[in-house]
């Protein structure tokens, strides 16, 4: 079976910067169809949940109080790079808006509640890699990819 990468917090883990989740009901036929790798890179660099929500500002992230939580994304992201290349994933159902995991959009760094296009700091290096990048807006696409 294929194993991709899922963003722990859809699948109702309580690991989002609220310590709560994004539970959705859909990631049930993932498991019928997938291998899931849970993961939460912000959990992987070391941060706390819950914790203070951040947003990236320029080329760094920086939480709600002004501290620069940089290092802690960068560590996660390769933590999560590391598990693609050992399990040689091609595929990942990310969360958008994330500073982390945010495919399409993501908060524009103000902590104004405005998204903008943009990426968060996993799914580029994911993207980098070659990885193809899903959220909740594609699960049905991700689904069918299964049966092709």
């Amino acid at each position: 079976m294929e194993t991709i990468l899922v963003s722990a917090c859809l699948l109702g883990d309580n690991v989002k910067y609220n310590g709560k989740n994004n539970y959705d009901e859909r990631i049930e036929k993932l498991k019928e169809l997938f291998d899931i790798v849970p993961i939460c890179p912000e959990v992987f660099g070391g941060l706390p949940t819950p914790r203070i929500p951040s947003e990236i500002k320029g080329e760094n992230v920086v939480n709600e109080k002004g501290k620069d939580v940089t290092y802690e994304f960068n560590k996660g992201a390769h933590k999560v790079i590391n598990i693609v290349n050992f399990c040689h994933v091609r595929k990942a159902l990310l969360m958008d808006r994330s500073p982390s995991c945010g495919v399409n959009k993501i908060y524009n760094g103000k902590f104004n509640g405005t998204l903008i296009d943009g990426m968060g700091y996993t799914a580029k290096l994911l993207k980098a890699k070659g990885v193809q990048l899903y959220t909740l807006d594609s699960i049905d696409e991700l689904i069918e990819s299964k049966g092709k």
